[in-house]
């Protein structure tokens, strides 16, 4: 499947239809007395990279959020489990687990057909329905001259899935910037100011709609829920958009820009922590097998300077949203068995970013015979013909969304951490110099386990001050919660690595690299949290299933530090949803 949707710049995903009730493809019976006005079909779930796939299950798209409670009711009588969805893109179980049967009394609710409708509240406040696209969001902002500091590349995600895990994107700020009313650097969770969900009301023992100010020690526990509890609205704090300049490089070695702090490599002013400082945004994505990533970094910049490329829309990386033809017959030649090809294929990627950001071939004409000829003449004009992409400028959106659906899909592990913004660099140093290790000792021994590529980025923290809502806190499950024990850490590095799904030895790999993490962020100069939506809990054979993460570290992590944290999230949701409609067995294992 993956080769094909590799092929099909993942058009292939897109185009699965739906079953209806009297179809005669339908799998069982319908779940019976459902409210009226309730339509029920089957669809196959599937997450972005295919990892989770299910039989066909028992879906709705509720027209109204009194709909979603009048569901919750039934279901706790049914004795069934409502679970939220929207694009699915995301890697872990949080939605269902893969090989849900049909037979399972879990009925989707899809949330982004109808629950979609967003409006200003005033000047800074947004009023948006969770089912509503990001791409959606900030283009509604972007028409009013409103934006966000930082968002998640994607624009594919519903603003309730955001949510649920701690959506962010890269941003802290610059040294001598002046953050701006509305921006917050952490989760976009942590710009809610109200929330409205969906609860049991213990007078009636109904499930009902409930407004919970952000200022209610409750709504912690609802901005990160894991899918935990249902959100039908939310008003969220912005600011004035901003105009930034994107600039792409790619001249810089790894063992230069993640050179330990202290060292030669890094005394010539481009290390991470340098350009994190100079420009307060910053990515790096660094292709398996290569010597030099792809940096990029945002800078506000009122006024276009005269070198870069004005934008008016975001996805600005054609190369890498519509995957060219010779990177996704590579890439189905990888998932097709010849794992060995795992070099050749991030050399490609790494080749074909550098000719469509800046032009340059003369890595391709120094490039060994079979890369050489991956690239023919008409790619190599089909990349150039698209323009220069290295120094960018535009509205906030334009530049802060640039993963389209039709990129390749490739599963992500992912881990925050906290950090003192003075020794950012060392963190990123220790992290890049163990992955190194660990890549080479896998080839070494024939195995090829990664063939994507590592990134990296930067946030700040959850300040509850950047909601604008007196007595608010940050959200408790946020893996960019505060550590009331270490206020030094004020810096989260986000580490991801991305690989196909199914390839041979990815899971040990991971699993060694999670133990190294757990070791050298322990909490004594770092800590180490999970990303939500990604991997995370390895075992030499599969993610989110070591049991030591799942019971101890994970709840540990959030718990560390004193003060609320992991048991009160639990308890609040608890509380609010005492039958767990709203919970998976996953969810049940986890969060007790």
């Amino acid at each position: 499947m993956l080769a094909a949707s590799a092929a099909l710049g993942g058009a292939g995903w897109l185009l699965r239809g739906t079953v209806g009730v009297e179809s005669a493809q339908a799998v069982g019976s319908a779940p019976p007395g459902l409210p009226a006005g309730i339509t029920p079909y089957q669809r196959v779930f599937e997450n972005w990279a295919g990892e989770i796939r299910t039989d066909q299950l028992w879906t709705c798209a509720p027209s109204t959020p009194e709909q979603i409670a009048q569901l919750a009711d039934w279901a706790r009588s049914a004795g069934w489990r409502l679970r939220a969805q929207g694009h699915r893109h995301g890697w872990a179980p949080l939605t269902v687990a893969d090989g849900t049967p049909a037979s399972a009394q879990v009925l989707l609710v899809d949330t982004s057909q109808y629950l979609t409708g967003m409006s200003l509240v005033d000047s800074s406040t947004v009023r948006v329905q969770t089912g509503a696209g990001m791409e959606e969001l900030l283009g509604f902002l972007g028409q009013r001259g409103l934006g966000v500091a930082a968002c998640p590349a994607p624009g594919d995600l519903t603003v309730g899935g955001v949510l649920a895990i701690g959506g962010h994107g890269t941003a802290v700020p610059a040294t001598g910037e002046t953050p701006r009313p509305g921006h917050g650097y952490g989760t976009l969770s942590n710009q809610v100011t109200s929330l409205t969900a969906v609860v049991r009301d213990p007078a009636t023992d109904h499930y009902v709609l409930r407004t919970f100010d952000r200022s209610e020690a409750d709504s912690a526990a609802f901005l990160v829920n894991l899918g935990r509890a249902f959100l039908t609205e939310v008003q969220l704090r912005v600011g004035a958009d901003q105009q930034l300049r994107c600039l792409s490089r790619l001249d810089i070695p790894a063992t230069e820009l993640f050179a330990a702090p202290g060292s030669a490599a890094a005394s010539g002013g481009r290390t991470w922590a340098d350009f994190v400082n100079r420009d307060g945004r910053a990515e790096a994505i660094w292709f398996v097998y290569t010597a030099n990533p792809w940096l990029k970094t945002w800078h506000v910049t009122p006024s276009r300077p005269f070198a870069a490329r004005a934008v008016s829309e975001p996805y600005n990386y054609p190369f890498s949203d519509n995957v060219p033809k010779p990177v996704a017959e590579l890439a189905g030649q990888l998932v097709g068995g010849s794992w060995s090809l795992a070099p050749l294929f991030g050399q490609l990627q790494y080749l074909v970013a550098t000719i469509g950001l800046t032009g340059d071939l003369t890595d391709v004409l120094l490039s060994g015979g079979l890369l050489r000829d991956l690239l023919t003449g008409d790619i190599l004009t089909h990349l150039l013909a698209d323009g220069l992409r290295s120094d960018l400028w535009g509205a906030s959106r334009h530049l802060l969304q640039y993963v389209r659906p039709t990129t390749l899909r490739v599963t992500a592990n992912g881990y925050a951490v906290l950090v003192r913004r003075a020794d950012l660099q060392w963190a990123v140093s220790e992290f890049t110099r163990y992955y190194q290790q660990l890549v080479a000792e896998y080839q070494a021994r024939g195995e090829y386990p990664v063939n994507g590529a590592v990134e990296v980025r930067t946030t700040g923290l959850d300040d509850p001050a950047s909601s604008g809502v007196p007595g608010a806190r940050p959200p408790l499950l946020s893996p960019l919660r505060p550590r009331q024990d270490r206020p030094e850490w004020d810096t989260a590095l986000w580490l991801d690595i991305l690989s196909f799904p199914n390839t041979p030895g990815l899971h040990r790999f991971c699993r060694d690299l999670e133990g190294f993490l757990q070791r050298t962020f322990d909490g004594s100069r770092a800590g180490l949290r999970v990303e939500w939506s990604k991997g995370w809990a390895y075992t030499a054979d599969a993610a989110w299933a070591d049991p030591d993460m799942l019971g101890r570290v994970i709840p540990d992590s959030l718990r560390a530090g004193g003060g609320p944290g992991w048991d009160e999230a639990v308890a609040t949701l608890d509380r609010h949803d005492p039958y767990r409609v709203f919970g998976n067995p996953f969810l049940d294992g986890l969060l007790r």
